[in-house]
C-alpha cells in the first residue's frame, strides 16, 4: 500500500485543486426563500471556508421545481443566477471550494403537492408521498429520463455560469437516482431494471452527460450508498457495481454515504433521531410530524460509534479505482488519518462541522484532536426551522439573514 495522503496538501479533483482533503457534506440546511438561497446560507458556508475545509457542498438544489421534496428548498433556475454567485463569492474569499448538491426528488417528495403522479423508476403508490396527496408514482419512460438528464445538466451549467467549482449528483438516500439504483424502488422489467448494472444506467448516463457538459472546467461528483441497511436494499456489491458504472462514466470522486430516508434513516446517521427535538420543531407542522412518527416505525435501537460505514466503503475502495470521499462517522483527526491511511481521497463531514465551524482549522493547528460533536442529531429537525440548521448547543441562528435572498 502507498503512503497515507496528506490531509492538509493540496488535492487535485479533476480539473480543479483544494486546499486540502476536508470536504463539508451536502445536508439540507433550510436556508431557502421561494427556492433561492438566503444571507443565511452564504453566512453558513462562508463560516465552512473560513474554518479552513477544502470544499463545502451547497445541499439539494433541485434540478426541477417538481424535483424539491420540501417548500423551502432551491430549485435552479436563471432568476437565482445572483444568489448563486454570492455563494460562490463569499466562499472564495475565504479560499475555500463551492460544490453545489444538485438532485431530484422523484417520488420522495414529502412536504410538497403534485399534479398528477410523481416520477419515478416504477409504478404504484408512492408511500413517501401518501401524506401530502401524492398517492401514485409512475415509472418513467425514455422521454422523462431525457428530460431529467437535461435538467441535471442545465443544473450544472447554471453553477458553472454562477462561479461554482463543482456538483454534486446525488444518487443516494431514496432520492430518484437512487430509486433507480436501489432495488427497494426498481421494479422494471427493461434495460434500466434487474441487476445492479441496469438499475444503474440511467444515473451513469446523467452524470455521463453533465461531465461533458462542464468537466472541462468543473469537478463532477456524485454521492452514491454504500447499502442500503435493509433487507431487500441495494448491498455493498451492487455500491461497488454502481461505483465502477460512474467511473466509467467519468466522475471524479464518489461520496460514500448510506440509507434511505423512508427505510432506513438510522443506517445513514448511524444513530437514532432525536424525535423529542424533531417534535418541538415541527409543533403546528400536523402533516410532517405525522410522516415523521410513521418514518420511526420498527426503527431499531442504534448506538453511535465512529467510522460508522468503514466496513462497507472498505470493500468499494478495494474494488475500484475512481477517488473516493469517506464520509460517516469521522470525529477525530485519528478518523480523518485512518481514512487517509485506507486509502479514502477526502473525509466529508456535516454534523462536526455545523457544531464548529472552524473544526479543520483546529484540526490543522493541533488545538483539537476530536470534534465536539455529540452525535445527539438534534440538529436534524432544524431543516425545517425558519431560522435553519443549527446544532443545538450553539447559540440560536438569527432568523432575519433567512428572509432575505443572498443577493439582496
Amino acid at each position: 500500500m502507498s503512503e497515507p495522503k496528506d490531509l492538509f496538501a493540496p488535492f487535485q479533483l479533476g480539473p480543479i485543486t483544494l486546499r486540502n482533503r476536508f470536504i463539508r457534506a451536502g445536508a439540507n440546511e433550510g436556508m431557502v426563500m421561494k427556492g433561492a438561497p438566503t444571507k443565511a446560507l452564504v453566512q453558513h458556508h462562508r463560516a465552512m471556508a473560513a474554518g479552513g475545509v477544502g470544499l463545502t457542498t451547497v445541499a439539494y438544489g433541485a434540478v426541477s421545481k417538481v424535483g424539491r421534496t420540501l417548500p423551502n428548498q432551491v430549485w435552479m433556475r436563471p432568476e437565482i443566477l445572483p444568489d448563486l454567485k454570492a455563494l460562490a463569492d463569499a466562499v472564495h474569499a475565504e479560499g475555500g471550494a463551492i460544490s453545489y448538491q444538485i438532485t431530484h426528488g422523484g417520488s420522495f417528495v414529502t412536504s410538497v403537492k403534485v399534479d398528477g403522479p410523481t416520477m419515478s423508476a416504477s409504478s404504484g403508490i408512492n408511500k413517501a408521498g401518501v401524506m401530502r396527496g401524492n398517492f401514485f408514482q409512475r415509472a418513467m419512460n425514455r422521454a422523462d429520463m431525457d428530460l431529467v438528464a437535461q435538467q441535471f445538466v442545465d443544473a450544472a451549467k447554471l453553477c458553472r455560469e454562477a462561479g461554482f467549482d463543482a456538483v454534486e449528483i446525488h444518487m443516494g438516500h431514496g432520492y430518484l437516482l437512487n430509486q433507480f439504483i436501489s432495488p427497494l424502488s426498481n421494479k422494471r422489467r427493461d434495460e434500466f431494471g434487474g441487476c445492479a448494472e441496469d438499475r444503474a444506467r440511467f444515473p451513469a448516463e446523467v452524470l455521463r452527460r453533465v461531465k461533458e457538459a462542464v468537466g472541462r472546467e468543473m469537478a463532477v461528483l456524485a454521492k452514491i450508498n454504500v447499502a442500503d441497511g435493509v433487507p431487500g436494499g441495494a448491498t455493498a456489491d451492487d455500491a461497488i457495481v454502481t461505483a465502477r458504472m460512474l467511473q466509467q462514466a467519468g466522475a471524479d470522486l464518489l461520496v460514500l454515504s448510506g440509507g434511505r430516508n423512508i427505510e432506513s434513516g438510522w443506517f445513514m446517521f448511524g444513530s437514532n433521531m432525536d424525535m423529542e427535538e424533531m417534535k418541538k420543531v415541527l409543533k403546528g407542522s400536523f402533516m410532517t410530524g405525522l410522516m415523521m412518527k410513521a418514518s420511526q416505525f420498527r426503527t431499531p435501537e442504534v448506538t453511535f460509534r465512529e467510522m460508522y460505514f468503514l466496513e462497507y466503503s472498505r470493500k468499494i475502495r478495494a474494488a475500484v479505482d475512481v477517488p473516493l470521499g469517506y464520509l460517516g462517522g469521522a470525529r477525530s483527526l485519528a478518523n480523518a488519518e485512518q481514512a487517509m491511511a485506507d486509502g479514502f481521497d477526502a473525509v466529508v463531514m456535516a454534523r462536526p462541522l455545523i457544531h464548529d465551524p472552524q473544526l479543520v482549522n483546529k484540526f490543522r493547528s493541533g488545538e483539537l484532536k476530536a470534534s465536539g460533536c455529540t452525535n445527539c442529531n438534534r440538529c436534524i429537525p432544524y431543516i425545517y426551522h425558519p431560522a435553519g440548521t443549527m446544532c443545538v448547543l450553539n447559540l440560536p441562528n438569527e432568523l432575519a439573514p433567512n428572509q432575505v435572498r443572498a443577493a439582496d
